[in-house]
């Protein structure tokens, strides 16, 4: 199975030279750390920054420069520092490329679950619902399972949804699946050592996998 930083870098090789990407909070600030050198990619955090890098040293850290989720975070040269009014209208305006997100819930019908009852997990959906609604492209980056063993890709979301049939493909400590327009989920790759029957076994919605799906490549 993958580590959180490993699903990091498996989303980081769907990104294009040239993309403006817009990072969730959880898992998606991770891929930061991991696109490729070689690639002109601008990452856009929604409380009003463009060109967003890695995340700093330890030491090195600048209390005023943090991501949507409130982690320090570095500049690139040329970046750009706006209000969140501007940068809701660049979201908005579908001016993003491509969002990564992370989920408590996704079902095979692509709708999202990112967001609990105020008091519990996660107090609101924050900029998430205009992601959903507006983004040209989005991938989801989650665990599988959840803490109780349960899986979170499912027949239908439980929790209050984010957005309705909105996400493409999820990339999980598991797998690499897209999300089929008649629905169901369809397993592209899997983790390093994990069968598909695991993964099977792991993923409560419809599952579309022949027994040959490649290892993912992480590098």
């Amino acid at each position: 199975m993958l580590d959180k930083d490993g699903i990091a870098r498996r989303i980081a090789k769907e990104i294009k030279d040239g993309y403006y990407v817009n990072l969730g909070i959880g898992i998606p600030t991770l891929v930061a750390n991991y696109i490729p050198a070689n690639l002109q990619v601008v990452l856009q955090s929604e409380n009003g920054l463009l060109g967003m890098g890695p995340f700093p040293f330890e030491g090195e850290e600048d209390a005023d420069l943090i991501n949507a989720g409130k982690q320090t975070i570095t500049t690139l040269p040329g970046s750009s520092i706006f209000d969140s009014a501007l940068s809701f209208g660049m979201i908005r305006s579908q001016k993003i490329d491509l969002t990564i997100l992370g989920a408590m819930e996704v079902s095979e019908n692509g709708d999202i679950a990112n967001w609990k009852i105020p008091g519990k997990m996660v107090k609101g959906m924050g900029g998430a619902m205009d992601l959903v609604a507006s983004a040209k492209n989005i991938i989801v980056a989650m665990q599988h399972i959840n803490k109780a063993g349960e899986s979170k890709l499912l027949p239908k979301c439980t929790l209050p949804l984010t957005g309705v049939k909105c996400i493409k493909k999820v990339v999980t400590e598991l797998a690499v699946l897209d999300i089929l327009p008649e629905g169901g989920f369809k397993l592209l790759e899997r983790a390093p050592g994990v069968s598909v029957a695991y993964i099977r076994s792991a993923t409560l919605g419809k599952l579309y996998a022949s027994d040959d799906v490649p290892e993912m490549q992480l590098d």
